[in-house]
This record gives C-alpha cells, sequence and structure tokens, in this order.
C-alpha cells in the first residue's frame, strides 16, 4: 500500500463531495499526521459502541494449519518440489518467520496429505481433496463436513482449440502496428531479476497473446497461488447472478444471520462488501492501527481456523456505518462468497459446480482450483490457483465490458462500477480501490495510466487492465520474490507503454 501523503484539502473535498457528515479533525490540526494517523483519526469519528472478540486458539497453531494448507496445495496442485515451497510459497497464511517454530512438513504422497507438528504435540493436517484442492482440517477433527465434488466441464480439447476457448495460437499473426523486438523485451524484463521469482507473465493486446514466458517447471497449464485476486473472481460470479436475475447490485446484502432484525447491519448493500466498505468489526494486518497484541486477526482466522468462515463473517460485530470506511478485511469477500453460494442453491445449480457451468466454461478457463473450508464453502478471498492465461481470460472479460462472443456474461455497467474508486476509500484519501474487489492505480504506484485498474495477491500477483492500450497483463510468482518481482513489473510496464500505442 503506497504511504504517500495525501493532501488535507483533497480529503476535505472527498468528504463533501460523498457527504460523510460526522465530524472530522480539522485539516490545519493534522498536516503533520502520518496517512495511519489521519486514517485512525477518521474512523474513531465513526466508531459504534460494539465489542470485539477475538477468534480463539493459539497463533502459532493457526500458522501451522495455513502451512500445511500452502505445503499441501504446493505439492499437489502446482507440483513444487516440498524443500522449495517450504522457502517460496505462501508467506500470508503462513509467515516465514514462524516455520522455523514447527516440524518439518510430512508430505504424506500414498493418502495425499501434509501434516506438521508442533512442539506440544499437536498435529496439524491439510488434505488433497481433488477438485476443491487442499482443505485444512479442524484441530479436533480428522473429517470434512462436506462431500467434495468431482467438477464437470464441457470445454473441447484444449490444444486443438483455438485461444481464447483453447490455447492452439498457431494461426495468430502477430499484431503489424507493435514491435516484437520491444514486447519482447518487456517480457524478458519481467524476469531480469532470479530473486523475483516470477513464475508466469501473459501479455494480451486486444484479446490476443503478444507476449508470454514461464518460469523454470512450470507452463500454460500450471495452476499457481494467486491469493487475492480471487476477490476479484469472487465479485466476478456475483455478477454473474446479478446478469441471471439473482441479485441486484445493491439491494441489502440478504445474508441469513442479518435477517429479522432491524439493526445497522441490514443496511449493508451488496455494492458495499464488494467496495470492501461494510463496515464490519474484523481485524487485518492491512488496518493501519493494526495491533498484534489483541490476538489473532479474523482476516486469517477464515482460512487457517478450520471453521465455517461464511458463519464467522455473519456473526461479527459493526464498527462503522456501511459505506464510510474503507478498510481492507476479508469479511466482506467472504460475505461474497456466502451470497454466491446461496444464489448459485436458488437457481437449483450445484455450488461448486456453478463457476464452471456460468464462467470457466464460457471463457475457456480450465486450470482453476477453487479450495474451500471444512464445510464445503469457498474461500475465494485467497485460497485458489490459476494459470497465467485462465487469470488473461478473465481480464480481458472486463477489458471487453463484460461481453465474450456476443454474450453478455456481466451486467451492463458493473465493469464501470468494478474500475470506479469507491467512495468511503475515496473519503479515506486512498484512491486506490473500486468495486468488485479490484483495485486502481489512483496513485500511479505503477507506470501506466491512472484508470487502469487490477485484480491484485500477496506474493505480487496481478492481473491488470489497461483500457485505453487494449492491454491485459498477468504477472504470478513464487511468494518469496514479491518485491523484486515487483520492481521487474514495474519495469515491464515502462517498456510496454513505450510498445503498444493509445487508442
Amino acid at each position: 500500500m503506497s504511504r504517500q501523503c495525501i493532501q488535507p484539502l483533497f480529503i476535505i473535498l472527498s468528504l463533501c463531495f460523498f457527504g460523510c457528515t460526522n465530524t472530522q479533525p480539522d485539516s490545519n490540526s493534522n498536516t503533520e499526521l502520518s496517512l495511519e494517523e489521519r486514517l485512525k483519526a477518521r474512523s474513531d469519528s465513526f466508531e459504534l459502541d460494539t465489542k470485539y472478540v477475538a477468534p480463539p486458539g493459539d497463533a502459532l497453531a493457526h500458522h501451522t494449519s495455513g502451512f500445511a494448507k500452502i505445503m499441501c496445495s504446493a505439492v499437489f496442485i502446482t507440483g513444487l518440489d516440498p524443500d522449495f515451497a517450504a522457502e517460496s510459497v505462501g508467506y500470508f497464511a503462513s509467515p516465514y518467520e514462524h516455520r522455523s517454530k514447527v516440524g518439518k512438513p510430512i508430505i504424506d504422497r500414498e493418502n495425499k496429505a501434509v501434516h506438521i507438528d508442533l512442539p506440544d504435540g499437536t498435529r496439524r493436517t491439510a488434505i488433497y481433496t481433488g477438485d476443491q484442492g487442499c482443505v485444512c482440517l479442524p484441530l479436533d477433527s480428522n473429517k470434512l463436513y462436506f462431500e467434495p465434488k468431482e467438477i464437470a466441464s464441457s470445454l473441447p480439447d484444449a490444444a486443438s482449440t483455438p485461444w481464447p476457448l483453447g490455447d492452439n495460437t498457431s494461426d495468430q499473426e502477430f499484431p503489424t502496428e507493435l514491435d516484437p523486438v520491444k514486447i519482447q523485451a518487456a517480457v524478458d524484463v519481467a524476469f531480469a531479476n532470479p530473486d523475483g521469482l516470477t513464475a508466469a507473465f501473459v501479455v494480451t493486446w486486444k484479446g490476443q497473446i503478444i507476449g508470454e514466458r514461464y518460469g523454470e517447471g512450470i507452463d500454460l497449464n500450471t495452476p499457481l497461488e494467486s491469493w487475492s485476486m480471487g476477490k476479484s473472481l469472487t465479485g466476478t460470479l456475483m455478477a454473474t447472478l446479478i446478469q441471471n436475475g439473482v441479485y441486484n447490485l445493491w439491494q441489502q446484502a440478504p445474508i441469513p444471520e442479518w435477517q429479522g432484525k432491524d439493526d445497522i447491519q441490514s443496511q449493508i448493500r451488496i455494492g458495499d462488501l464488494m467496495r470492501m466498505s461494510s463496515g464490519i468489526r474484523f481485524r487485518a494486518p492491512q488496518d493501519p492501527d493494526f495491533d498484534p497484541e489483541l490476538g489473532y486477526p479474523d482476516h486469517l482466522y477464515v482460512y487457517t481456523g478450520g471453521i465455517s468462515s461464511f458463519n464467522w463473517a455473519a456473526t461479527r460485530p459493526q464498527q462503522w456505518p456501511p459505506n464510510t470506511i474503507g478498510r481492507y478485511r476479508n469479511s466482506d469477500p467472504v460475505l461474497t462468497n456466502y451470497l454466491v453460494r446461496l444464489g448459485a442453491e436458488s437457481l437449483g445449480e450445484d455450488y461448486h459446480n456453478y463457476p464452471t457451468k456460468y464462467l470457466f466454461d464460457k471463457l475457456g478457463m480450465r486450470n482453476m482450483v477453487l479450495e474451500t473450508d471444512p464445510y464445503g464453502n469457498f474461500l475465494l478471498q485467497g485460497y485458489e490457483y490459476g494459470s497465467g492465461r485462465d487469470w488473461a481470460r478473465l481480464g480481458n472479460l472486463y477489458l471487453q465490458d463484460g461481453m465474450w462472443n456476443g454474450e453478455r456474461l456481466l451486467p451492463e455497467g458493473y465493469v464501470k462500477y468494478a474500475s470506479t474508486l469507491a467512495p468511503a476509500w475515496l473519503a479515506d484519501g486512498r484512491p486506490v480501490y473500486g468495486g468488485g474487489f479490484f483495485w486502481i492505480n489512483g496513485t500511479e504506484a505503477y507506470p501506466i495510466p491512472k484508470n487502469a485498474y487490477f485484480m491484485a495477491g500477496a506474493g505480487n500477483q496481478k492481473t491488470i487492465v489497461i483500457p485505453s492500450h487494449s492491454l491485459v497483463v498477468v504477472r504470478l510468482g513464487h511468494y518469496k520474490g514479491s518485491s523484486p518481482g515487483n520492481d521487474d513489473l514495474k519495469e515491464a510496464f515502462k517498456i510496454l507503454m513505450e510498445a503498444v500505442p493509445e487508442g
């Protein structure tokens, strides 16, 4: 997250424009405050009188649960060497500094499971389920509370089917408007620093692949850790349900646990959830006032707790009124996924097969693996794996305003909603978040137009849509290389902006 100073005048203007009427600290008195201090001062003015209860359990046990799941996915989905995976992937749910405190991961290839022992003898286990990927088991149970499903796809053979429905690009000629030498230079720069651990880099122009490269042991079909890019996928699945008449973007979110209550939570709209502006009290490491002494964060607990993530998020209290404070918290995508499940089942569809039937098969996405909690609820706030080409297909759906092969998959106006700055984030003085769980290049963190918008995941996973240049750029990498990989990505963008004309 950018830490640049936001001009106080901008904050005041945005507050007035969006009608946030609560008392705001005087701009003349806080010009020397840091961004975090200004964010806290503003959020304090909206604070509701509700109690916070931290997730139960030991933090190291939760971290180790995340470690087991990450290792399971790395080995059985991506096909990585276990030693490399333990050093290089998945730090978000399993911070690297905690890995030395527990036993070495035990890879049970016969039963497709990973076990890790804590110093007190407690064992955390994750198992590979097949099409629902890997699932961390609850601490006090060795079973799942759902029956894993085999996903049925109707797609033809990828090798013989032309891109984008398939992977055959043999009939495509490089566009005469572009310079292939410069494009290749941009692709190579994305891999310039070996420490960046870049695994996949795909560039499309007007939907055509113009640049592509993969890291060692990776190819166009390899599902890679994608982390919070899955939030944008969550928004896309919700958009398909809106398009099919199940929901309206601006209706009050019909979360079952909120029904029959006349309180502030019943005012949260679906569109607020997908702008990370629900106001639910759900501690996250990204909070400007995050204090680790208050306990293990809810933001991670829905990954590692072995719980029903939907129920946990739906039973957290409200911290601020909806659509007033923008915070990056997993409560909002988890609850949107809750609604996706309810919506798919209301259509009489199998929940686990819904993404394939209503989205993946239409776009040609063959390599997505969507993981769940032990109750079968998708954890698409970050537990999903996809190939570079699959993310490029999804990005091109947005570049084409939600249309695909003449069919409208996303509602008219949804892409504009996704690519427009969220009011609560603007009021906070952070012009970086939009709708549908998309980020926006509002502070020009990348050397591309400010109106570019993108899916983003921990470890520098990116799918960036640049409408002014008809570009979609996908960068996936192993988590340890996040920082140098991001530097390479910025350099690649500089070359792409020179190589691809605007318009």
